[in-house]
């Protein structure tokens, strides 16, 4: 089941912030079509946040096709966002994690860390992958 966490600092609104997670966790197999989502009322008991906040994020989902409500029953996820690259993710995201020890070992504050993959994203995106052509 999918546990929300709220980041203060972020200029994104609050029920997007959910739609996003939600979105991510269908995007990494983390989330698959017949889960339910978490019941409103303890999802603005765990994030101190008014239920129509959370109310608003699950319609946003209905609206994208993404969750379908059920009187009486919950909120249910209909749709993945997954894609055939699935399969690899949960190597990669091994791999990530030991990334990330090293990361924390060499001094790296969460910021710093965040700083270096956003930027890091920016940059290697725009250009032709490197695997398999012999180059680092």
């Amino acid at each position: 089941m999918i546990e929300f966490v709220l980041d203060g600092r972020s200029r994104v609104a609050t029920y997007m912030q959910l739609v996003l997670q939600v979105k991510q966790a269908l995007r990494v197999g983390l989330a698959q079509p017949g889960d339910r989502l978490p019941k409103v009322r303890d999802v603005a008991q765990a994030l101190a946040i008014n239920p129509n906040t959370v109310l608003k994020a699950y319609r946003e989902l209905e609206l994208e096709g993404l969750a379908e409500g059920r009187p009486g029953v919950g909120t249910f996820l209909v749709r993945t966002l997954a894609g055939p690259a699935l399969a690899h993710q949960a190597e990669l995201r091994a791999e990530l994690v030991v990334w990330l020890d090293k990361a924390r070992a060499a001094g790296l504050a969460r910021e710093d860390i965040a700083a270096l993959i956003d930027t890091t994203l920016r940059t290697a995106l725009d250009r032709p992958p490197t695997h398999g052509s012999g180059q680092a």
